[in-house]
Formats: structure tokens, C-alpha cells, sequence
């Protein structure tokens, strides 16, 4: 006759692993079924990505950054050089109402100093100024390229008719008429700007003053030119 074998596990379970049916079925389904956390991997890779397109974007800003700036160290421009090669003032009457009326000429010679560097003047125009009294309208020169180390000749036209001065101008003469010359300032101003190869700047501005001495003779009364004499300079800023 063959005994059936009945075996109680509850014997090898732990004690807290034993649970009753009916405690079974009133307890949720939540209690029992745990969802594990979901992995924030993905969200690391997405910053990670962002992380290297923010840092490879400013590396490549600061390599442009520097390569212009290396450029521009290695060629710095030298500014402009010019000189006043001749200067003939033909009209010069002050009426008794204060007003002056010019006519002179002047010719200037402008360099390019620079062996790599063009500059294109874009802008620029000349002016005559006694005491610094401005006594001639602006003429302006037609817009031009110099290459490297380039020299170009400027010619001009200024002119002034009837431009109000202070009374103490012809005072100013009077005083200058004995020293046998006076001194008449030719002033440029305008906008340049640098090429560099292909690399073209922005505009920068260009101011020249150049001192002319002018001899001094009866000009007025022989109707003769007043002509530049030696010596004079030109500084010139940017």
C-alpha cells in the first residue's frame, strides 16, 4: 500500500515569506508588482551631446579669434604718409564786411607704406585753415585704390568765396606781413579702409594736417601767386 507523501515547504520557507491566500487577494496588485526606476542614461547622453557642440562651437570662435589676430599682428598696417609738394594761393581779398575770398591749389603726395597691405580710400577730402579759422569749402578727392607701397599725387582746387572770419583776421595778416611768410595749414580728412589678401576691414577714419609756409608778398597790390616755401610737414592719424 503506497502512503502518499505530503510535504510542508512552509517548514523550509522564512516566516515572512508565508502568506496566506485571503491576505493575498486584499492586498493591491502595486504592492507586488514594483516598477524599477527608468534609466536617466539617455538624459546624460543628451547633455553630453549639448556639452561638446557648446565647446566645440567657442574653440572654433576663439581659433577664428586668434588666427585674425595673429594676422593682424603679423601685417599691422602702418598708417598713410603724406607730404605737401607744392602750394600756390592766387586769391586772397578781405572785404571790410569781414569776408574772406580764396583761391590757392595744392598738390600732395600719398604713400603706402605697407609691402602687404592695400588701402582703399573710400572717402577724403581737403580744406585750408588759417589760424584756425577754416577759410575754403571741403574739395573732396574721387575715390581710389594704393597698393602695396604705392605712391599717388593729389591735386586740388580749394576755394572760398566770401566766408565770414572774426575781425582779429586781418590783424593776423597785418602781423604776419613782416616776418615775410605766413602759415597756412592744408587739412584732409576721410575714411580708409585695409585689404589684407582676400580680407577686407571696416572703415576707419584718416586726418592729415599738413603745415605749409607760405612767403609773404604784396600779393594784393602786384596780383603775383604766393607760393609754398621749404620746410613744410604732414602728420597724418588713424
Amino acid at each position: 500500500m503506497q502512503v502518499p507523501l505530503v510535504l510542508n515547504l512552509s517548514a523550509f520557507l522564512p516566516q515572512h515569506h508565508l502568506l496566506s491566500p485571503s491576505l493575498l487577494l486584499n492586498q493591491p496588485m502595486s504592492d507586488y508588482f514594483i516598477t524599477s526606476p527608468k534609466p536617466c542614461s539617455s538624459k546624460q547622453i543628451n547633455h553630453k551631446k549639448l556639452f561638446k557642440r557648446l565647446s566645440l562651437f567657442f574653440s572654433l570662435i576663439f581659433s577664428t579669434v586668434m588666427i585674425v589676430l595673429l594676422i593682424w599682428y603679423a601685417v599691422h598696417p602702418s598708417k598713410p604718409q603724406f607730404s605737401l609738394q607744392d602750394a600756390v594761393i592766387y586769391q586772397m581779398n578781405l572785404s571790410s564786411e569781414h569776408l574772406l575770398t580764396s583761391a590757392m591749389q595744392v598738390t600732395l603726395v600719398s604713400k603706402n607704406p605697407n609691402q602687404r597691405i592695400g588701402i582703399y580710400y573710400d572717402k577724403l577730402g581737403a580744406y585750408a585753415s588759417y589760424k584756425g579759422q577754416q577759410i575754403t569749402i571741403q574739395s573732396f578727392f574721387p575715390p581710389f585704390y594704393q597698393g602695396h607701397e604705392d605712391v599717388n599725387v593729389l591735386s586740388s582746387w580749394l576755394a572760398g568765396n566770401s566766408v565770414p572770419v572774426p575781425p582779429s583776421f586781418a590783424y593776423d595778416m597785418d602781423t604776419d606781413q613782416p616776418a615775410g611768410g605766413f602759415l597756412l595749414n592744408v587739412k584732409l580728412a576721410g575714411r580708409v579702409r585695409w585689404k589684407v589678401a582676400t580680407w577686407t576691414s571696416g572703415h576707419y577714419n584718416l586726418e592729415v594736417k599738413c603745415e605749409a609756409f607760405m612767403a609773404y608778398t604784396k600779393y594784393s597790390a602786384s596780383g603775383s601767386p604766393v607760393s609754398l616755401m621749404p620746410g613744410s610737414q604732414c602728420h597724418s592719424s588713424v
